[in-house]
């Protein structure tokens, strides 16, 4: 990327401007302040690079759809600034961006440290959920309830004022770009990528993280291949705010020792870098050989062709389980058998990978749409899911309401009383926050 779009990163530089530059990425409902306690000691070695998430910190509050659109937007800032090669450490939002970059951009990523990361985060019905309640409530419920995500119980009791500022840094995110970084962890899947990422990586959780915990972090470490675990104990979910002079010691070993020399393509050759490496805590380890293996390209397969098409159940499939939720697409796919695995198939082909995909409504419009035929034919069970598709597709309740008022006048009262009693319940189940 060689310009600056319109509207880069809110970002800070900390340590010296000559010296390597370390990026440090965010968790949702954070800012860069996540990171105060590591910058001291990382800002002797590093130019410390930290960002916000938009809409976050006071950072303009321009949404970002999907993790590879936040990191091409930080890739575009860092250009603007001339900074072409980095180390990268990231926590949980901030190490999806991290294993984006080495995915997409490798010649960029010197090395690579993911915090509370997965390849996959939870499932896209738990993300989207979180929009629903967000859009609905505003987002004081997840602010309250963030302290227990975010920090052992024990952490969170000793230490009120750091669980006060953790609220307050959610409470003062803006809503839509909180929303719209949930539907970009909700897309976010890697799983079958991850044996790609090519840089040395550290793979660092909390020992009792219940959100993104020991098991997702052995997935990376299974998976990269150049990758250790580090195990930190007594720490939850936000492990550089509970553990930070453990997180700081992991980190500076990481990137003093397992620094990836840039390869210039026009000689063959490998720079090495100039990275001091210094003593901590124990003295440094011998270096151990790094075994380079090529990686071909994987073939390209020839989609199905449907009359001289692709064939769109694949988008279909997709959009059926965005809209609908995964819980909901997996039990009817379940379900099926020799009777009805056709219709199925049918539904998902053409209904969502035909209609449902078309370019000439936004899934708002097409959901005002469904809802009031689904009204009109009296089908109340379909009405149900298509309600709770409704909320996922960004309708509010007082927007669903209109809906039901108006197919009230042209499909009859009997019909929208129904329909009512339905959405109610619906929306009552979707928009009461967890506790």
């Amino acid at each position: 990327m060689s310009e600056t779009p319109p509207n880069p990163l809110q970002y800070r530089f900390d340590g010296p401007e000559d010296a390597p530059v370390l990026i440090l990425g965010p968790s949702l409902g954070t800012t860069w302040h996540m990171w105060d306690r590591q910058v001291p000691e990382l800002a002797q070695q590093w130019r410390v690079f930290r960002f916000d998430l938009p809409g976050h910190g006071g950072a303009p509050a321009y949404p970002v759809g999907s993790v590879s659109d936040l990191a091409a937007r930080l890739l575009a800032t860092l250009d603007g600034l001339g900074v072409q090669r980095f180390g990268y450490a990231g926590c949980a939002l901030g190490g999806a961006v991290g294993v984006e970059l080495a995915l997409r951009y490798p010649e960029r990523v010197a090395s690579l440290a993911l915090i509370a990361a997965s390849p996959r985060f939870g499932t896209a019905d738990e993300f989207r959920q979180r929009g629903v309640i967000v859009r609905t409530n505003g987002l004081d419920p997840i602010a309250r309830t963030s302290p227990d995500r975010w920090f052992t119980s024990g952490f969170a009791a000793a230490q009120p004022a750091i669980t006060e500022w953790a609220v307050q840094m959610v409470r003062t995110t803006d809503p839509g770009c909180y929303i719209a970084a949930c539907e970009a962890l909700a897309a976010f899947d890697v799983r079958s990528e991850v044996g790609l990422v090519g840089v040395p990586t550290l793979v660092l959780v909390g020992s009792d993280d219940q959100v993104t915990g020991p098991a997702e972090a052995r997935t990376l470490v299974a998976g990269i291949p150049d990758a250790r675990l580090a195990v930190v104990p007594s720490a939850s979910h936000l492990v550089p705010v509970e553990q930070p002079a453990a997180v700081t010691d992991l980190l500076v070993r990481h990137f003093s020792t397992a620094w990836q020399p840039a390869y210039d393509s026009t000689t063959g050759q490998a720079a090495v870098p100039g990275i001091p490496v210094r003593a901590v805590m124990t003295a440094p380890q011998p270096l151990q050989p790094v075994a380079i293996a090529e990686i071909a390209p994987a073939p390209v397969l020839e989609p199905p062709q449907v009359m001289g098409r692709p064939d769109p159940y694949d988008a279909g499939l997709k959009v059926r389980r965005e809209v609908l939720g995964d819980a909901h697409v997996d039990r009817a796919l379940s379900q099926a058998d020799d009777f009805s695995g056709d219709f199925q198939e049918f539904i998902t082909r053409y209904a969502w990978g035909e209609i449902w995909d078309r370019p000439g409504l936004d899934r708002r419009s097409r959901s005002c749409v469904t809802l009031t035929a689904l009204v009109a034919g009296g089908h109340l069970e379909e009405l149900a899911f298509h309600t709770r598709a409704a909320l996922r597709n960004g309708l509010t309740p007082d927007e669903i309401k209109e809906v039901l008022l108006q197919a009230a006048v042209y499909c009859g009262v009997p019909a929208a009383n129904s329909a009512f009693k339905v959405a109610q319940q619906i929306i009552r189940e979707e928009t009461t926050p967890t506790e």
